[in-house]
């Protein structure tokens, strides 16, 4: 089995809980791995702080003000730093056609409920397990998929069921699948670095 050694860059919005569990993964042995560049969109984002004090290459490419822009920046960026493979960790804004289309199929997204009928504009965090609840299901879902042009709805990669406790209410349904969604990115890009999971098959 080839291993590879994966080029990522991150995109952040937030605390980029993803990032760091990737990063943690890396420092640790346990995926063959180079974090090349974080980027967020804004210098609120808590990320931004961590990946200079880790050590990361960080930079902050507004989107609102010029979007196109933002998006030649952003993909000229991450070409830049050697990235092969961007893994979003909840990053808020659509991307742009330069950005998509220099790493078609190698832009990666976790959305924390099943797709396609809870994903989309607007659907994210808290929205999601309020709108799985309310449907009834007995089970949610953890997805992790590459992104295209539209909000949630690139080709899947890899799934995770998340089992509805009875009782269960928005804020411990969203606690158990924040606790579950670190771990699920980095098994997921261990086995695209084990080529047990081939990009090219969703490209």
């Amino acid at each position: 089995m080839r291993i590879s050694t994966l080029k990522l860059g991150f995109l952040a919005s937030g605390n980029g809980s993803s990032a760091r569990a990737v990063v943690d993964a890396i420092e640790a042995g346990a995926l063959p791995a180079e974090a090349r560049l974080l980027v967020v969109n804004t210098r609120k984002a808590a990320a931004l702080e961590w990946a200079e004090a880790a050590g990361i290459p960080a930079l902050c490419v507004p989107t609102i003000t010029d979007p196109e822009a933002a998006d030649a920046q952003l993909a000229e960026a991450m070409a830049a730093h050697g990235v092969e493979l961007i893994v979003m960790s909840g990053y808020l804004r659509r991307l742009g056609p330069k950005t998509l289309g220099r790493y078609a199929g190698r832009i990666l997204n976790i959305h924390p409920g099943p797709l396609p009928q809870f994903g989309g504009q607007g659907m994210y965090g808290r929205r999601v397990h309020e709108a799985v609840l309310a449907s009834g299901l007995t089970q949610s879902r953890i997805v992790i998929h590459a992104v295209d042009e539209e909000y949630d709805h690139g080709p899947t990669l890899a799934e995770l069921d998340v089992p509805i406790a009875p009782g269960d209410t928005t804020e411990t349904l969203e606690a158990r699948v924040k606790a579950l969604e670190p771990a699920f990115f980095v098994a997921t890009l261990q086995k695209i670095a084990s080529g047990e999971l081939a990009l090219a098959d969703v490209a």
